[in-house]
């Protein structure tokens, strides 16, 4: 294939009501890269109609089931490129195995699966396969993260000491799982959210986060989950203390029920020559202060950045850059790392900033790691 070919996917999930479908439908199209072609979008086939009948897909590429979708694909001559699976987190892992072992790619909303057994065995398949799997961690896509990177990565701020990351929101404050909110009915239900709610939904995405900004590699979490929901099963609030293997330090604190924020995650780090802080309800600014030194404010569009930052930015200085366009540079890495497996070339994950089946893994080492630490009295837990 040429490079300017346009790769074909499928999508698992993303009917009537989704939110996320959605997003990555637009961030698949933003770039003319890949082209939707299959689904199915719903396990009410109407609806998988529905939705197929809306973005104009031939009515023969429409399933009851991602079992069906999955077995009719692999046997079209013109069968997909890839699946999108945008379900509640208790399907990803059959619907990524039922891809995987029909030889299709697959990219995943995460966190990938809701056990560590479930995450390792798509691990195996994907490199028994010689396939490519992507994890939808969107803030990895942001320019002033990588800028961030590259930051700490090339020595900037010196040994890192210090860690700390949030994540508050509001949205669970109330009992909206009650009231018809079906992205909190499905959230709240073990059923269908696997045994976390809150570090699953954003707690894992401070530690991507910080793991892809550090490179630190966390050793062992001391964690509190709490339910602060009336009739809840699940966690809506957690603390979690941090030691990475370099001797670091760090504290995250994921909340749900935080009044007074809307989608506030906020990364700190220090190191022994300087500091950084990003915040992603203003993410196209990035704080850095060195000892004995000004402030200094990292500004994408206008400032001279590094490389895989630059190559990050979408938009001129002053067009505010944000969550689609981030979500779109996760898709773009993984469809140029796909088209160049297409192509015969080596695939050397290093090379495609996108997070892989090995951070899908690493997210559900976290989440297990978390909810050990609580159900112990918040002891200290080692990551392995």
């Amino acid at each position: 294939m040429s490079d300017n070919e346009v790769l074909s996917y499928g999508m698992v999930g993303g009917g009537p009501g989704s939110f996320i479908g959605g997003v990555h439908r637009k961030a698949a199209k933003f770039d003319g890269e890949a082209e939707i072609v299959s689904g199915a979008f719903s396990r009410t086939y109407e609806k998988t109609l529905q939705t197929g009948r809306e973005l104009g897909l031939d009515e023969d590429r429409l399933y009851e089931d991602y079992k069906e979708m999955a077995k009719k694909e692999a046997a079209c001559d013109d069968g997909i490129d890839f699946v999108s699976v945008v379900v509640p987190n208790k399907f990803h892992y059959p619907i990524a195995k039922e891809f995987l072992n029909r030889k299709i790619n697959v990219i995943c909303d995460k966190p990938l699966t809701v056990t560590l057994d479930e995450a390792k065995e798509l691990e195996e398949l994907t490199r028994k396969n010689d396939l490519l799997l992507g994890v939808t961690y969107v803030y990895s896509g942001y320019p002033m993260v990588k800028q961030a990177r590259e930051l700490i990565q090339s020595g900037e701020l010196g040994e890192i000491r210090v860690i700390q990351g949030e994540y508050p929101q509001e949205w669970l404050a109330a009992p909206v799982e009650k009231e018809g909110n079906k992205q909190a009915e499905w959230r709240t239900d073990p059923e269908l959210s696997g045994d976390a709610n809150c570090v699953g939904d954003i707690g894992t995405h401070i530690e991507n986060t910080v793991s892809y900004i550090s490179d630190l590699e966390i050793d062992s979490i001391a964690a509190n989950l709490s339910i602060f929901g009336k009739g809840r099963e699940l966690d809506d609030n957690a603390e979690m203390m941090v030691k990475f293997s370099s001797g670091a330090t760090g504290s995250f604190w994921c909340s749900q029920v935080a009044v007074g924020h809307d989608n506030g995650l906020k990364v700190r780090v220090y190191g022994t020559k300087g500091s950084l802080v990003w915040r992603q309800e203003n993410p196209n600014y990035l704080e850095v202060s060195y000892l004995h030194k000004p402030k200094e404010i990292h500004s994408r569009g206008r400032d001279d950045l590094h490389s895989s930052a630059t190559e990050a930015v979408r938009l001129p200085g002053g067009h505010p850059e944000g969550f689609y366009e981030a979500f779109s540079n996760i898709y773009s890495s993984f469809l140029a790392a796909l088209k160049d497996k297409k192509q015969g070339k080596d695939i050397d994950p290093e090379y495609y900033d996108y997070p892989d089946v090995t951070e899908g893994v690493q997210g559900v080492k976290f989440i297990e790691t978390c909810l050990e630490s609580s159900d112990r009295n918040s002891e200290w837990v080692e990551l392995t």
